[in-house]
């Protein structure tokens, strides 16, 4: 047998080995968690997952500020930045890993001290190796790599729905603080109109001064709210402009034409615990982090095992070519013990990774059932301090009709004043509680991840 059949025996034989089936655990055979049948409270109703969920407020105003803050959030560049240099890494990975070098040289010499012996001489050399994955080492790094690339793509994610989130709370506490002060504005003008009264009822001998000076006090109390009010609809603008990377000052404009307070749409449905596998982005991100650790042991698998390379060189000097070819073996014989702890440290890597994936969906399916319950009870609460403000604006009505006729003391119809006062703005937050709340319970099922939702 010729020296070139031997070549091409070995190279034959090197190629079939590289050909097996990569060592280690396969990072895309995961098992299937286990999650509950259902909900704790339920329907089952199922959701569409990546719905634009935030329509369902049906509010122009925030349809506009997310469409307008999505492509421009800093959180949601660097996500997608993320995603790029996983991509990278992801096309700097190979299954045979290769390396092509060259180097060249001139130089000039001088025989003798006369000048005229100088001469030119002038060298170049080629090599190139090539290093086999014979046991899946590359493969899995290719693997591992594939699935940070998917966790990066799911982190960008649960980075936009955590931006939602936000963008959302803000502009629905900015919009209470705006009725807040439009009811504190109709208190103080109702306190006003009071005042006069019990001033022109003193000048008559009817009032006294203590009870001028209790329709002064409630009357100031109420002038009070307004900068608290006022600050902390200012403080989410603020916040808004941040998130949205836009200037405070136009957006502060805008907002301050006002818009009623953000209501809570019906539903959603919240389909089942197994749903969320699919839906969540941050389960995917738990579970894209187990593979890649997964893959993590086998490239440690692969480094305990022998590596088989091919290694060439062309050199020319001086006119005189030469070139070598020929395969070259390694044994990791005296790092046997490093290389072992290496691996260890990857399996319990691996397992803490499946512990976090496990965690995550054990974690969102508490986000589901703790959103549900809320969402359930704020719009009992809403619904139920809605019945009662209206009835105290009633008794209000009657109080002030009874006392302005003189049947009715004044101190009973500043009661009533309190009373209703109260009411309005608790049933002002309610609403807020439980229009915040249905956006928690979308965003739990996971709702409006995608950028196409």
């Amino acid at each position: 047998m010729t020296n070139g059949m031997h070549r091409r025996a070995l190279l034959g034989s090197v190629l079939a080995l590289g050909a097996c089936a990569a060592v280690g655990p396969d990072p895309d055979a995961l098992p299937t968690p286990a999650v509950p049948a259902g909900f704790a409270e339920g329907d089952g109703t199922a959701t569409p997952a990546q719905a634009a969920f935030w329509s369902g407020y049906d509010d122009a105003a925030l349809n506009r500020l997310i469409g307008q803050g999505m492509g421009q959030s800093f959180d949601i560049m660097a996500a997608n930045e993320r995603i790029r240099a996983a991509q990278a890494d992801l096309a700097g990975r190979g299954v045979l890993a290769s390396q092509v070098g060259g180097t060249s040289t001139v130089g000039r010499e001088r025989a003798g001290g006369d000048g005229m012996g100088v001469s030119t001489s002038n060298s170049a050399a080629l090599s190139a190796s090539l290093v086999f994955d014979l046991f899946g080492g590359a493969r899995r790094g290719r693997e591992g790599a594939r699935a940070s690339l998917r966790s990066a793509q799911a982190e960008a994610q649960t980075v936009r729905l955590a931006w939602l989130a936000e963008v959302i709370a803000a502009y629905a506490d900015a919009r209470f603080h705006q009725q807040a002060l439009a009811l504190t504005r109709d208190t103080i003008s109702a306190r006003e109109a009071t005042l006069e009264v019990t001033r022109n009822s003193q000048s008559v001998g009817i009032a006294t001064d203590y009870d001028v000076a209790q329709t002064e006090a409630l009357l100031q109390t109420a002038r009070a709210d307004l900068p608290n009010y006022e600050a902390q609809f200012n403080a989410q603008v603020y916040r808004l402009s941040t998130l949205l990377n836009t200037q405070a000052a136009p957006l502060m404009a805008q907002m301050r034409r006002g818009s009623a307070q953000l209501r809570t749409p019906p539903g959603p449905g919240t389909g089942v615990p197994a749903d969320l596998l699919r839906s969540r982005p941050d389960i995917r991100v738990a579970q894209q982090d187990y593979a890649a650790a997964l893959a993590a042991v086998g490239v440690a698998t692969a480094d305990l095992l022998p590596a088989i390379s091919l290694t060439g060189t062309v050199t020319d000097q001086g006119g005189a070519n030469a070139w070598g070819f020929g395969p070259g073996l390694s044994l990791p014989v005296l790092n046997q013990g490093a290389l072992q702890a290496t691996r260890s440290r990857r399996l319990s890597e691996a397992r803490q990774a499946e512990i976090a994936w496990k965690s995550s969906i054990a974690g969102a399916v508490e986000d589901v059932q703790t959103a549900q319950s809320n969402l359930r009870r704020y719009r009992q609460r809403a619904a139920t301090l809605e019945g009662a403000a209206a009835s105290y604006d009633r008794a209000y009505r009657l109080a002030r009709q009874n006392f302005e006729a003189g049947a009715l003391a004044l101190v009973d119809l500043l009661e009533a004043d309190r009373s209703r006062a109260s009411a309005r703005l608790a049933t002002a937050q309610a609403r807020n509680a439980a229009a915040k709340e249905w956006a928690t319970l979308q965003i739990a099922t996971g709702a409006g991840s995608r950028q196409g939702g």
